[in-house]
Order: structure tokens, then C-alpha cells, then sequence
């Protein structure tokens, strides 16, 4: 089973629980994580079996890129938002690295993250 984490930074959260209940068939098919609040709003709204995490800037983000390094994640859906600055950018930054060192398919975006889960390489 796809291991795959789902983040979105607070101007994305919409963007997240819309992308996920279009793709709902093929998440509930994927052990899911997610940093905390995007996974209890993906939890309330869709009622996704969701794992969740600390919240990104207390801890999520360098909980994924641990897990990232330890080979438990298959794929990244990390809605990002680039016109908002964050005050641990540095743990995103060390995220989105981790995630090219260990070449982990990684979606910023929701056309991104649309090819990445139909994909035939997407088991």
C-alpha cells in the first residue's frame, strides 16, 4: 500500500480537501499522513483514515523528513504557498530537499498532484 503525506500551508487548506475528495477512491487505497491541521480538516471533511502528525511548524515537517530519510513514504502532496512567507520556511525548504535527495514524487500543486496519483506508475 502507497504511503503518501499530504500538507498544505493555511492559504491552501481549500485547495487540499478539494483535490483529496476528487481523488478520494484512490486515497482511501493509501496508508495517508498528515501534519496536523491538514489532516484533521481532511479527517472532518472527507472521514479519511488519516495519521497524523505534529503541526508543521512544531515538529511535522522534520517528522516527514524523517520519515522521508527512513524510506516510509512513497509519495509527497505538499500544497505550498509561495506568495506567504512562513515563519519555519526552513523546515519546508529542508522538507522539498529531502524529498529530491530521496526521490520521493513530490506535488506542490494541485495539476501537479492530479498527474502524480493518475499515474500508471502510481500503483
Amino acid at each position: 500500500m502507497r504511503r503518501v503525506v499530504l500538507i498544505a500551508h493555511d492559504a491552501k487548506k481549500t485547495d487540499i480537501v478539494e483535490w483529496s475528495e476528487y481523488n478520494r477512491e484512490i486515497l482511501e487505497n493509501c496508508d495517508l499522513y498528515a501534519t496536523h491541521s491538514t489532516g484533521t480538516l481532511l479527517k472532518e471533511n472527507l472521514g479519511l483514515d488519516i495519521t497524523l502528525l505534529l503541526h508543521g511548524p512544531m515538529g511535522g515537517d522534520a517528522q516527514v523528513g524523517a520519515m522521508i530519510a527512513e524510506g516510509k513514504v512513497d509519495a509527497l502532496i505538499f500544497f505550498w504557498d509561495p506568495l506567504t512567507p512562513q515563519p519555519h520556511d526552513v523546515d519546508v525548504k529542508t522538507l522539498l530537499r529531502l524529498a529530491v535527495v530521496y526521490n520521493i514524487p513530490t506535488a506542490c500543486n494541485r495539476k501537479t498532484a492530479d498527474y502524480l496519483i493518475s499515474s500508471p506508475l502510481f500503483p
